[in-house]
């Protein structure tokens, strides 16, 4: 598949068939998820992957109240907890902070190791590019994935689950969300996500050359804009 099919074609998949997924699949998409782009090459990225039915099961036990105690899921988390795999990736700030204190990242002025001094957490950041070359991989395999953020106050118990757990010697890994993964089921057994209801806008009107607000006007072939 081309590239530029590959990105049209990726949609968030929220309704899975049972079939089991290859694990070669698997292993192909962490593979490009470690290509991703990251601060100082820090790879201060972890991910979980949970690719047994009581694996995914726990997941999503530790994840929802329905289905912690066996009530009914609503439409979205139905057709979610059909996926066979779940990938929880994750971010490991101290792999940022460690780089960052070494003497060639000396002029980043960062060498105190104090998360507070970044303009932002690269380690998140670059986590998610990695999460979106799973999805990629997935759509370019001709099944379908989800990226999805965790429930608010149940983190630290998926942490607990997974094993995330910091000590006196080391940060634990932090999850950033989760992937599901699987071969597309029936659309119409799981929710409509947004991209159903909203209209997608155009790149112009989010583009500006040169500042903000000066919107964008195409290059025409003699250099004058359209």
């Amino acid at each position: 598949m081309e590239f530029s099919e590959v990105v049209r074609r990726r949609r968030m998949t929220r309704s899975y068939r049972d079939d089991p997924v290859d694990p070669a699949l698997i292993e192909r998409a962490l593979e490009n998820a470690t290509r991703a782009p990251n601060a100082g090459f820090s790879q201060g990225w972890a991910f979980v992957v949970l690719d047994t039915p009581a694996a995914v099961r726990g997941f999503w036990q530790v994840q929802t109240e329905a289905a912690a105690e066996g009530g009914t899921p609503d439409r979205w988390l139905a057709g979610m907890m059909t996926a066979p795999v779940v990938i929880v990736p994750c971010s490991r700030r101290e792999a940022y902070l460690e780089r960052y204190a070494a003497p060639d990242k000396a002029r980043a002025g960062l060498q105190q190791r104090d998360a507070n001094r970044w303009a932002m957490p690269y380690w998140d950041l670059d986590t998610a590019m990695a999460s979106l070359l799973i999805l990629q991989t997935v759509t370019d395999a001709g099944l379908g994935a989800c990226f999805f953020g965790l429930v608010p106050g149940r983190v630290e118990a998926l942490k607990q689950h997974l094993g995330l757990i910091d000590t006196a010697d080391a940060e634990a890994p932090h999850p950033i969300g989760a992937i599901t993964i699987g071969h597309p089921g029936d659309p119409a057994a799981g929710a409509r996500g947004s991209a159903a209801r909203r209209p997608r806008v155009p790149w112009r009107q989010v583009a500006h050359r040169g500042r903000w607000g000066a919107g964008w006007a195409s290059h025409s072939a003699d250099g004058e804009g359209d």
